[in-house]
C-alpha cells in the first residue's frame, strides 16, 4: 500500500474502520495493520431504537459512526455493499442505514472501500457463503481475541480485514463484470 513503508524500512501502521450497515443495528470494527500483522482496537454497535422514526434512526447511526471515527482515528473505511434482498423494502432501509454511516466517514474526510458480502467472507473464510459462525470463528482467530465477537461486531471486523488484505486476501478474485443475481455474484 501506498506510504506503508517509513525511511527507516518499517511498516507505519494504517488504522482501519469496517462498517456492516444495518438499520437496527450497525456493527464496526476497527483494526491496525501494521505490515502483514493486523491487531485488534474494538469493535462493537450502533443500535437504534426498533420503534423510533426512520430520521431518527438515521441519525443514531450517524452520530455513532462519527463518535467511533473521532474517538478511534481510523485512517480508512471499509463498508459492506448491500445487495437486492427478496424484500424491496428492506433493500431500501438498508440502503439508507449505509447512506448514514458512509456520511459519517466523508464528513470525516476518510477514504471508503466498499465490499460485497461475498467478497467479505471469500477474503476472511475462503468460502463466499460461509455462514455467520464461520465469520466468528476465523475473526476471532486472525485477530487473536479471546471468544466470538457478536455477529454484527464480527462481520464489520471482518470487512476491515477484507480490506487489510487489499480486499482480495485467501481467495482473490476480481467482480469486475459480475453482478449479484440471487445472491450470487454471475
Amino acid at each position: 500500500m501506498k506510504g506503508e513503508e517509513s525511511n527507516a524500512g518499517s511498516a507505519t501502521p494504517i488504522r482501519i474502520l469496517g462498517i456492516d450497515p444495518g438499520l437496527r443495528i450497525t456493527g464496526f470494527g476497527v483494526i491496525e495493520k501494521t505490515g502483514s500483522r493486523l491487531a485488534y482496537i474494538t469493535s462493537g454497535c450502533v443500535r437504534t431504537p426498533g420503534n423510533g422514526e426512520l430520521p431518527a434512526r438515521l441519525k443514531v447511526i450517524l452520530d455513532g459512526v462519527r463518535e467511533v471515527i473521532e474517538t478511534h482515528r481510523p485512517q480508512q473505511i471499509a463498508v459492506e455493499k448491500v445487495f437486492v434482498n427478496v424484500n424491496p423494502q428492506s433493500t431500501l432501509l438498508l440502503g439508507q442505514a449505509r447512506g448514514a454511516a458512509i456520511c459519517a466517514a466523508v464528513t470525516a474526510g476518510l477514504p471508503v472501500a466498499e465490499y460485497t458480502a461475498l467478497q467479505v467472507k471469500q477474503s476472511v473464510v475462503g468460502n463466499g457463503h460461509a455462514a455467520k459462525e464461520q465469520v466468528q470463528h476465523m475473526v476471532r482467530r486472525l485477530l487473536g481475541l479471546p471468544g466470538d465477537p457478536s455477529p454484527d461486531a464480527a462481520d464489520a471486523l471482518a470487512c476491515a480485514i477484507c480490506h487489510a488484505h487489499g480486499g482480495q486476501g485467501l481467495g482473490a478474485f476480481s467482480t469486475a463484470g459480475l453482478r449479484v443475481r440471487n445472491g450470487r455474484l454471475v
